[in-house]
C-alpha cells in the first residue's frame, strides 16, 4: 500500500498532506483567507508569496500529524495543473526538490482530477464509473469518470464559474470575501422565490437549449440590474438576504438539474459532488433529494475534502501510483490543462 506525500499550490491555499491509500493520515492547510479579503479577490502575486514563507512549516506539519518519516513515503505528488503559475511553481518546486533529495518518485497531479478523488477518501469502497459534478471558484463542469485518468467532460459553464458568480454577487451586495460561505448562511434567513432570476440556458444552432451546460455571467448581471431596479423604487433598505437567496436556488437549480438530467443520459446511478461550491448546503441537500428520487446514489465529500486541500491530490497521486504511473522531473506547470490530458503528466 503506497503511501503519498502531497502539496497544494495552486491558488490560496498552501496545503501538505500524507495519504495512505485512501486513508488520511494528516491534512493541514494554511489559508491565505484573510490575506486576501482587502482585495475581495485572489492577488497571484501574494499568493505566490505566501506560499513560499508557508510552505516548509506546512510540509513538517503534515509528517509530523502523520507520524510517518521519510522512510515510510513512497512518493511524492504536487498540483502542476490548473492554476496560478506563481502559485504552481511554489509547490511544484519544492516536491520535486523533496524527490530528488530523499530519492522518492514523483508525481504531478490535475488540480480537477483532486478534486474527483476527494470522494475516495471517505467512500473507500466507491469505483467509476460515476459523474462528476465538480463545482469551484475557477470550474463548474460535469465529468464522467470510466478509471483512474480517464474523464470525459460533459458539461460545463460558457463563462464564470458558479463559485465565481458566489463571489461577484457577494460584492454587489457589499457582504464581502469569500462569497459563497456569506451567501450561503445568509440565504438561511431569506426567501428564495422572493425574485425571479435566470437560470442560464445556452441556446443551440438548431434551436432549444444545450442539456449540460450553463452559463452564470447573465445571472450575475440580472442580479446586478434587480439591485439597480431596487434602488430606483426607493427600496431602502435592500431585501438583501432575499437576493442572497433567490441568487443561490437559481445556481442549485441550473446545477442539480443539469446533472441528474446527465446522469440519466449516461446510465449512471453515481453522482459525486466535488470542488468547492460542493459545501454549500442547498446545493448539498437539493442534490441528494432529487437523486434520490431518481434513484441515483449521491457522495459529498466533507466540507475540508471540498475546498482545496493536499489530502485530494495525494489520494489521485495514489492512484495513479498504483497503476505504474509517474512523472518526470522536468514536468512544467500548466495555468490550463483539460482533464481529458491528464495520462500525459505519466509515464509508466
Amino acid at each position: 500500500m503506497a503511501t503519498i506525500l502531497a502539496i497544494e499550490t495552486s491558488c490560496d491555499e498552501t496545503a501538505a498532506a500524507v495519504v495512505c491509500q485512501r486513508q488520511v493520515l494528516s491534512s493541514v492547510v494554511a489559508s491565505q483567507i484573510d490575506l486576501h479579503r482587502r482585495y475581495g479577490g485572489v492577488v497571484p502575486e501574494l499568493a505566490s508569496r505566501e506560499h513560499l514563507l508557508t510552505v516548509g512549516d506546512t510540509v513538517d506539519e503534515a509528517l509530523k500529524q502523520s507520524q510517518r518519516d521519510w522512510s515510510d513515503i513512497d512518493a511524492v505528488a504536487t498540483t502542476c495543473a490548473p492554476g496560478l503559475v506563481g502559485a504552481l511553481l511554489v509547490g511544484m518546486s519544492v516536491g520535486k526538490t523533496l524527490s530528488m533529495v530523499h530519492h522518492k518518485p514523483f508525481l504531478g497531479v490535475h488540480h480537477l482530477e483532486g478534486h474527483i478523488c476527494a470522494a475516495y477518501l471517505e467512500e473507500t469502497s466507491l469505483q467509476p464509473p460515476f459523474l462528476c459534478l465538480l463545482v469551484s471558484g475557477g470550474h463548474t463542469s460535469l465529468i464522467r469518470a470510466d478509471s483512474c485518468g480517464q474523464y470525459k467532460v460533459l458539461g460545463k459553464t460558457r463563462d464564470d464559474a458558479a463559485g465565481e458568480a458566489f463571489d461577484k454577487v457577494a460584492r454587489l451586495l457589499d457582504l464581502g470575501y469569500p462569497g459563497g460561505p456569506i451567501i450561503d448562511r445568509l440565504s438561511q434567513q431569506g426567501d428564495p422565490n422572493a425574485f425571479k432570476l435566470p437560470e442560464g440556458n445556452i441556446s443551440l444552432p438548431e434551436g432549444g437549449y444545450h442539456p449540460y451546460d450553463a452559463s452564470f455571467s447573465g445571472l450575475k448581471t440580472a442580479v446586478l440590474r434587480l439591485i439597480e431596479q431596487l434602488k430606483t423604487d426607493g427600496i431602502e433598505p435592500l431585501p438583501v438576504a432575499d437576493i442572497a437567496a433567490s441568487f443561490q436556488h437559481a445556481v442549485v437549480k441550473a446545477l442539480v438539474k443539469r446533472a441528474i438530467r446527465c446522469a440519466q443520459d449516461q446510465g449512471l446511478t453515481t453522482v459525486v459532488l466535488g470542488g468547492g461550491v460542493a459545501a454549500n448546503s442547498s446545493l448539498r441537500h437539493t442534490l441528494t433529494q432529487t437523486a434520490a428520487a431518481h434513484r441515483i446514489n449521491v457522495y459529498i465529500p466533507s466540507f475540508k475534502f471540498c475546498t482545496d486541500n493536499a489530502a485530494m491530490i495525494a489520494c489521485a497521486a495514489s492512484e495513479h501510483f498504483d497503476q505504474g504511473h509517474v512523472s518526470n522531473l522536468n514536468l512544467g506547470v500548466y495555468s490550463r490543462l483539460p482533464l481529458e490530458n491528464v495520462s500525459e503528466l505519466y509515464y509508466a
